[in-house]
């Protein structure tokens, strides 16, 4: 686990947009969708394609909705547009959460702890407003909920997220 932080800390420091993924933005969200998902910080934008790009491989083999799941995917960290974690902020708090064993997480009412616990609600609530299927609304909001088991879309976007 701590070698995979170590790449993940690699990986956002080193994050850069490219013609592919520029192509791909351009695929798979419309003007709008853009407008939001460039609010991300550049890291995030880089995770959020990646994700994407591993979804699409994974519905290749799963029968799933390749389009919703590669929306969901890009858009599935938009919550953190609420209050932006850079590097530091993001590499701290995953520290104290491994050290508190989650426990930070009644900290909630200051914004960093708040957006790192609960972007997925907090991004359901931004993109509820553009009126959305309530299927991607509940793939972005429990894309962390481990609680929720056998919902092939929602284990593919975790998985996915997992991996990135």
């Amino acid at each position: 686990m701590n070698f995979y932080r170590v790449k993940q800390f690699y990986w956002a420091i080193n994050s850069r947009i490219n013609k592919k993924d520029l192509h791909f933005l351009h695929a798979h969200l419309d003007e709008n969708e853009l407008g939001l998902f460039n609010r991300l910080s550049i890291q995030e934008q880089k995770h959020c394609i990646n994700v994407a790009y591993d979804v699409e491989k994974v519905c290749k083999m799963k029968n799933a909705d390749k389009k919703l799941l590669i929306k969901a995917a890009l858009l599935h960290d938009i919550g953190k547009t609420y209050k932006k974690l850079n590097v530091i902020d993001k590499s701290i708090l995953v520290m104290v959460d491994s050290i508190t064993k989650g426990s930070i997480k009644k900290f909630s009412n200051v914004d960093k702890v708040n957006v790192y616990y609960n972007h997925g609600k907090i991004g359901k609530d931004i993109l509820k407003s553009y009126n959305y299927e309530e299927k991607l609304l509940y793939l972005i909001e429990n894309h962390h909920n481990d609680k929720i088991t056998g919902n092939v879309e929602l284990d593919i976007l975790r998985i996915c997220d997992e991996k990135n």
